[in-house]
C-alpha cells in the first residue's frame, strides 16, 4: 500500500489512496490442466470475443444450448432493448436436466444436499429430471401456464431447485424470495408481480430453530389478491395451518403425478425468472431476465470462472434467494453436468466449524463463498479450520462485494493452503453472471482486485462527463457492449430500466459502481457510486479506507461512510467491529494512526464508531446507506425490508442518542 493520494482530480474521477502490488500466479500444474491455460490465451480469447461478438456468442450458443428451433439472428440491439438468439426456441430445464440424460451422467450425482440437522439426499441427474417433471405437471394441474408467475419462498433444500426447474420446463415465470423476508416484503414482490402461485414450506431450520416460513406466507397472502394456490413443502414437520381451497401440500399435489413431462420449446427472450433487489427509491425493483442469453452465459462463466471439471465437486454457499444462488446452483452447474453441494443451514451451527466439517466430509474441491462470511470465518477463529483436512480443495471463489486484501490472504494461506487460486469475481442481479475474475490458469491474482473481464466483456471506467479516466483513476463503471446474460429491464417499468441503467452515460450501461484500472490493466471495484466521500476535494473510495482498517490485527470488519463536515464538506466516519481488543479510546486514536500509515493523512477518519455487529443486508453486504444516516444524525430513509438484524441498527442509533 502507498500513502501518496494522486492529489485532487477536477473532473468527478476518484482519487486512489491505496495500491497493491503482490502477485500470485497460479501453479504451472494448476496451468496445465486449466481451460485456459495462459494469459496469452486468455488475452486470444477475449480480443477474439470483443472483435466479433456476434460470431463468438453464436458459435457457443449453438455447442451449448440444445435448440428445438435454431436462432436466425444472434443479437438484435435498439439500446436499451437486447434480444439475444432471435429466433431460436429451447428450454432451460431441458439444457440442465434432458441434455445429460443421454450421457454418463445420467447416474450421476447432480446434487448431494444435507440439511442443518444433518439429514443427507443426493439426487442424479435421472431422479432431478423425474422429479422436476412431476413438479412441472403438478403446476399444470393448478392451472399454471406460459407466463404465469410463481413465487417461491423456501429453504435450501433440493425442492427450491425443483421448483425453479419446474417452472422453466412449463414456461412460468419464477421469483424467488429469500425466505427471512417479512411478510410486507412478500406481498411487496407478489403483488408487483402478480404472482399465481406461492410455494413454501412449514417451517425451516436456522441455528437449531424452526422459522415459521408458512406462518410468514399466511400473513403476505392476506395482502396479495392475485395468489390463487399455496403449495407448501412439509420441511421440519411444524404444525401448520392449512387453508381449504388456497393451501395444498406439495407431496400430495407432485406424488401422482407422472415423471413425464416435455419440455416446452420456448423463445429464446421468454422471460425465465424476475428477481427482486432493493430500490435507492425504497420500492423493489424486479430484475427481469430471459432464456436462452441467460443460459448461455450462467453455463459459460461456470466453466469458465470455476475451470471446472467433471470429477469436481463444487460448492457454492448463497442462497438461491439471491442472483448467486440462480446462476451458480441452479442453472449453471446444472447446464454443465456438474456435482454440487447444497447446505441448508447456518455456518455457524451446531459450532463455528460446520463448513469445514463439510468440506472434509464430501471433498469438496470447489468452494465459492462471500467476504462477509470469510471475516466471520476469521473472526471466530482458526481453531475451527486446523481441525479438518481442506486438501480436497483446488479452487476458492469470492462473491457479493469487494474482498479486502488481509481477509484475502487469509482464505489464500489458511483455506486454500496457499496452493489454491482465487477467483474473485465481480457481477450484480443486473448482469445475470460473472462480469470480471481471473480466469484461474491462466491471470495471476491481485489481493482486493477482480483482475480482468471475462470474454465477450468490454469494460469503460469514466468520469462524470462521460470521458474515460486515465489509469489509476477512478470513475463509474460502465460496460460499452451487450452480453448474453444482461438484464432484459424491470418488470413492469421500462421506463425506470432505462433511467436507471442508460441515460447518464449514453450508449453503454451504467454498472452503479465505482472502479479504476491500475498499470497491469487489473480492476479494482471501489464500491457504489454512492459510497464516494468527499474530503476536501478529494474524491474518496470507501473501500479502500475499510481495506486499511481491517489489515489491522484488531478489526474484524469495518464499514466508512461520509457525514457532513463544514470545513471539509465531507468528513470520515468509520464502523468498526474488533477481534479480541477492547474498545476504547487508545484503540480509536491506534486505528487512525494505522490508517494514516498504510494510505495517507487525507483518509483518517474524523470518526471511530465501535459496533458488535454492522446492518447488513440479508445477502451480506454492508447497509452504508443506513451508517451514513447514522453519521448523519439523521432519520434513517429508503428501503430496509432486506436488512439482517434490525437490532444492530438499533444498537448504533442509541450509541448516537
Amino acid at each position: 500500500m502507498s500513502d501518496k493520494s494522486t492529489g485532487r482530480q477536477e473532473t468527478g474521477q476518484i482519487d486512489t489512496v491505496m495500491q497493491e502490488e503482490r502477485l500470485f500466479p497460479p501453479s504451472a500444474e494448476f496451468s496445465a490442466q486449466a481451460r485456459v491455460r495462459s494469459l496469452e490465451e486468455y488475452q486470444k480469447l477475449w480480443e477474439e470475443s470483443t472483435a466479433n461478438p456476434e460470431a463468438f456468442w453464436g458459435q457457443l450458443a449453438q455447442e451449448e444450448l440444445h435448440w428445438f428451433e435454431p436462432f436466425h439472428t444472434v443479437l438484435d440491439w435498439n439500446e436499451p432493448v437486447a434480444k439475444w438468439f432471435v429466433g431460436g426456441k429451447t428450454n432451460v430445464s431441458y439444457n440442465c436436466l434432458d441434455v445429460h440424460l443421454t450421457t454418463n451422467r445420467r447416474h450421476k450425482a447432480a446434487i448431494i444436499w444435507e440439511g442443518e440437522p444433518g439429514d443427507t439426499r443426493t439426487l442424479t441427474y435421472l431422479q432431478l429430471h423425474r422429479e422436476v417433471c412431476r413438479f412441472a405437471n403438478g403446476l399444470k394441474s393448478l392451472g399454471v401456464k406460459q407466463g404465469d408467475v410463481v413465487s417461491i419462498y423456501m429453504p435450501m433444500t433440493p425442492e427450491l431447485v425443483i421448483a425453479m426447474l419446474g417452472c422453466a420446463r412449463i414456461g412460468a415465470v419464477h421469483s424467488v424470495i429469500f425466505a427471512g423476508f417479512s411478510a410486507e416484503a412478500i406481498a411487496d414482490r407478489n403483488n408487483d408481480a402478480n404472482a399465481k402461485i406461492q410455494i413454501t414450506s412449514d417451517a425451516a431450520w436456522r441455528r437449531g430453530k424452526q422459522l415459521p416460513l408458512k406462518l410468514t406466507v399466511d400473513e403476505a397472502l392476506e395482502k396479495s389478491p392475485t395468489v390463487e394456490k399455496c403449495i407448501v413443502l412439509r420441511r421440519t414437520g411444524a404444525e401448520v395451518e392449512m387453508r381449504e381451497g388456497r393451501d395444498v401440500w406439495w407431496h400430495d399435489l407432485v406424488d401422482a403425478q407422472s415423471d413425464d413431462c416435455p419440455a416446452e420449446p420456448l423463445d429464446s427472450e421468454t422471460t425465465l425468472f424476475i428477481l427482486y433487489t432493493s430500490g435507492s427509491t425504497g420500492k423493489p425493483k424486479g430484475i427481469r431476465h430471459t432464456t436462452a442469453g441467460y443460459n448461455l452465459y450462467a453455463k459459460k462463466t461456470f466453466q469458465w470462472v470455476f475451470d471446472h471439471r467433471d470429477e469436481d465437486l463444487f460448492w457454492c454457499t448463497a442462497d438461491c434467494g439471491w442472483i448467486t444462488g440462480h446462476s451458480y446452483v441452479a442453472y449453471g452447474p446444472l447446464s454443465a453436468g456438474a456435482t454440487q453441494l447444497m447446505y441448508e443451514g447456518a455456518p455457524n451451527w451446531p459450532q463455528e466449524d460446520r463448513f469445514w466439517k463439510l468440506v472434509e466430509k464430501y471433498r469438496v474441491s470447489t468452494f465459492y463463498t462471500a467476504p462477509t462470511a470469510i471475516r466471520a470465518f476469521i473472526k471466530w477463529g482458526d481453531q475451527h479450520v486446523d481441525k479438518y483436512d481442506l486438501s480436497s480443495l483446488r479452487l476458492l471463489g469470492t462473491v457479493g462485494e469487494g474482498i479486502n486484501p488481509e481477509a484475502w490472504m487469509w482464505y489464500h494461506e489458511k483455506i486454500g493452503g496457499e496452493r489454491c487460486p482465487i477467483v474473485d469475481t465481480w457481477w450484480q442481479t443486473e448482469t445475470g453472471g460473472i462480469m470480471m475474475s481471473p480466469l484461474p490458469g491462466a491471470i495471476a491474482a491481485k489481493p482486493g482486485s477482480c483482475t480482468k473481464p471475462l470474454p465477450g466483456i468490454v469494460p469503460k471506467i469514466v468520469d462524470e462527463s462521460g470521458r474515460e479516466v486515465e489509469p489509476n483513476h477512478g470513475g463509474m463503471l460502465c460496460i460499452a457492449h451487450p452480453w448474453p446474460g444482461m438484464l432484459r429491464g424491470i418488470w413492469g417499468d421500462d421506463e425506470r430500466y432505462r433511467e436507471q441503467y442508460w441515460t447518464k452515460v449514453p450508449g453503454m450501461y451504467l454498472t452503479g459502481d465505482n472502479a479504476r484500472q491500475d498499470n497491469d490493466g487489473y480492476y479494482w471495484i471501489m464500491g457504489r457510486i454512492d459510497d464516494v466521500i468527499n474530503v476536501s476535494g478529494h474524491r474518496l473510495s470507501t473501500i479502500e479506507v475499510e481495506s486499511a482498517l481491517v489489515s489491522h490485527p484488531q478489526v474484524a470488519e469495518a464499514a466508512a461512510v461520509g457525514r457532513p463536515d463544514e470545513l471539509k464538506g465531507q468528513a470520515i466516519a468509520v464502523f468498526v467491529t474488533v477481534r479480541d481488543a477492547e474498545p476504547n479510546d487508545a484503540l480509536a486514536a491506534e486505528l487512525k494512526l494505522h490508517v494514516r500509515k498504510e494510505i495517507g493523512a487525507l483518509a483518517v477518519p474524523s470518526d471511530i464508531h465501535f459496533t458488535a455487529t454492522l446492518p447488513k443486508t440479508r445477502s451480506g453486504k454492508i447497509m452504508r446507506r443506513l451508517l451514513r444516516d447514522i453519521a448523519a444524525g439523521t432519520e434513517i430513509v429508503g428501503d430496509t425490508s432486506t436488512i439482517e438484524d434490525y437490532s444492530a441498527l438499533a444498537k448504533l442509533r442509541d450509541d448516537e442518542e
